[in-house]
């Protein structure tokens, strides 16, 4: 008989409904080696996934209705409707009405992810256009699970086969970013990089590569001061911490010599400093991680992709790698936990 109870319970939002997120989800489900992992439960609609199913020419795939994840069958992808029936989808248009569907999906399975009910949560990408509103004033998901979690504070930490990036700065205006640099910013996201390297990726004495702000990582303050006053005194923090952090790299040399293979993880200072590089190298199969949340939450490294929706391609490769991270994860803190309570085990 096949034991359902070790079963992780993996809640899938379906982001904005006018893009790929049910294309990539459909195309990722219709694997029957998916439930012989886990028990995929999509919050969204019956309705709209048919359409998508339909719009891109996908058979053979259904998803088993339920009202709760405790009523979802082990064997089939299930999915629990929290939109309204007369939602309609435009494809590749930016709507409110996609938004709030959107925001609804979201609201719903964080709500079950916070009381237990599933143990982990994949999102499909929204359009921080559209789903902003009264109950979503966030720049995307990261700052809204923070919120949500009342987690102190995270890490958005993109991860690909060859190498995982974290930035300083999120997504907040360029022109802000030299101020939001500070010392105890830089060693906040180090701490939880490292902290998310030993418990989630299991790496014994994770190695961090820290990029400068400046080109040239200022070449000895003759282009800017950040990295004598504030970059290189965090680095130095962070190693009385015991924290193997070394930097600060000029960008530009650091990703072309592909220094980062050499190390565990690289922390950015702003968001396309780091993801620029990241997505050029690891685009197809790249995975959004939100570190330092007690919850666990995954996400394909893409967006909505409007200009293709409803095509039939989209590739399912992103939102897979994203499911199979948040499952090793899931494991990892798992094992972690029994170590650190048995240490001699």
């Amino acid at each position: 008989m096949e034991n359902t109870a070790k079963k992780i319970k993996v809640g899938i939002t379906h982001g904005d409904i006018n893009g790929i997120g049910y294309e990539i989800i459909i195309k990722t489900l219709t694997d029957k080696r998916i439930t012989d992992l886990c028990i995929p439960i999509v919050y969204g609609s019956p309705k709209l996934a048919s359409y998508h199913r339909k719009s891109v020419n996908i058979e053979n795939f259904s998803l088993n209705i339920i009202k709760s994840p405790e009523n979802a069958n082990p064997k089939r992808p299930n999915v629990i409707n929290c939109v309204s029936e007369n939602t309609r989808i435009e494809l590749g248009k930016l709507t409110k009405e996609s938004g709030a569907a959107a925001l609804a999906s979201l609201e719903a399975a964080t709500n079950d992810l916070k009381e237990g009910k599933i143990d982990v949560l994949i999102t499909a990408p929204i359009n921080k256009n559209s789903i902003q509103s009264d109950d979503f004033k966030f720049p995307g998901h990261t700052e809204y699970l923070q919120k949500k979690t009342n987690s102190e504070d995270v890490l958005m930490l993109m991860i690909g086969k060859r190498m995982k990036i974290g930035v300083v700065t999120g997504h907040i205006p360029i022109k802000n970013v030299a101020y939001d640099i500070t010392e105890e910013r830089i060693l906040k996201k180090l701490r939880i990089l490292n902290n998310s390297l030993l418990k989630d990726f299991t790496v014994r004495k994770p190695k961090i590569a820290v990029l400068g702000l400046n080109p040239h990582a200022s070449d000895g303050s003759v282009i800017g001061t950040e990295e004598e006053e504030i970059i290189i005194p965090a680095l130095n923090k962070a190693r009385d911490e015991g924290i193997m952090a070394v930097g600060p790299y000029p960008a530009d040399g650091f990703f072309g010599s592909e220094s980062y293979l050499k190390f565990d993880a690289v922390l950015a200072m702003y968001h396309d400093q780091g993801l620029a590089p990241f997505k050029a190298i690891e685009f197809e199969a790249a995975v959004n991680f939100t570190a330092g949340l007690s919850v666990i939450r995954t996400s394909p490294g893409h967006g909505t992709a409007f200009e293709i929706a409803g095509k039939g391609k989209a590739s399912p490769d992103s939102f897979r790698e994203a499911l199979f991270t948040a499952l090793e994860i899931y494991k990892n803190r798992k094992l972690f936990e029994e170590i650190s309570e048995n240490p001699l085990k």
